[in-house]
């Protein structure tokens, strides 16, 4: 005999259940309250079972409930893995690429790479989402990421491509002195990095130098940081890859051996065969890694 629930029933009592609430499964779902009001009393009418409890801090659901919520999840969960093997069944480099990179990745060193792609593989187009956050590759949020980190997830496979190296840099009206003492700089104005960057290692670098109680403004993009520096509101430490090209800022120190940090290419281990992910994998491979030492920022003078 043919269930009487179909996939979004599941999906409306799941989104209720993760919610807790109708609005904010309405949100989760693009539909309004009203809707998801009406689907789910016709739910429970098929069913013959009440799903939720209804109370003033929300929907609590019944036993009932919580069973087709979990079945609704190995659902979701497996339609989602189809859909990644599917994905790499292709063989010819074409077709779309969801890529997720950081905003000062994207402006210091990935926009010509990847117009220099497009150019070379004109059958392929990207589809880059700009987030400090890590997107859910298994969920296929997006295909791949180019993220920096030092521990990448366990769960996905990649590539080093690259270490990046971070150094204070200063306005140059400030007139400071390349190369002197770290603790010179203490009375100065500095900015610091917003909680949204969860820079830790930086964190306890400033802190433990004295740097994060002379801090003057913070915010959560390294983009946003480095506008700040340009406009000379503070000293910060910045990826030598975004800094080293404006005349106005002047590099203070030599890359700081304990910020550094790796570039990785990341992506789902059902995504490793396909043709167009594994074009876009070479190809940054060999563009980022023939500038690895301007990324380090080895070689790179002070400018007086």
């Amino acid at each position: 005999m043919r269930s009487s629930l179909a996939w979004n029933d599941f999906e409306t009592v799941l989104s209720i259940v993760t919610a807790g609430s109708l609005s904010g499964a309405s949100r989760a779902l693009g539909v309004s309250h009203a809707t998801v009001f009406r689907r789910l009393g016709d739910i429970e009418q098929r069913l013959g079972v009440a799903l939720f409890e209804r109370g003033r801090t929300g929907y609590r659901p019944t036993l009932a409930g919580e069973e087709l919520a979990e079945t609704a999840k190995v659902m979701d969960e497996a339609a989602v893995a189809a859909e990644r093997k599917i994905a790499g069944r292709d063989l010819e480099p074409s077709g779309e690429i969801w890529a997720t990179t950081t905003d000062s990745l994207l402006m210091g060193l990935l926009t010509p790479l990847f117009m220099e792609f497009q150019h070379k593989y004109s059958s392929i187009v990207l589809d880059v989402a700009v987030s400090n956050q890590l997107f859910n590759l298994t969920r296929r949020e997006a295909d791949v990421a180019i993220r920096p980190s030092n521990r990448p997830p366990d769960h996905l496979i990649g590539r080093s491509l690259a270490n990046i190296g971070q150094a204070v840099y200063g306005h140059r009206s400030f007139g400071l002195t390349p190369g002197a003492p770290i603790e010179n700089f203490g009375s100065q104005p500095w900015i610091g990095a917003g909680a949204g960057l969860q820079d830790l290692a930086l964190d306890q670098w400033m802190s433990n130098r004295g740097f994060n109680t002379a801090c003057v403004y913070r915010v959560d993009t390294l983009v946003s940081i480095f506008s700040a520096v340009r406009s000379g509101m503070g000293l910060a430490v910045l990826p030598c890859y975004l800094a080293e090209g404006d005349p106005d800022i002047v590099q203070l120190t030599e890359p700081i051996p304990e910020l550094e940090y790796g570039l990785w290419f990341l992506m789902h281990p059902d995504l490793r065969g396909v043709a167009r992910i594994h074009v876009l994998l070479d190809f940054l491979t060999e563009t980022i890694r023939s500038q690895k030492q301007r990324l380090a920022g080895a070689g790179v003078s002070y400018r007086k």
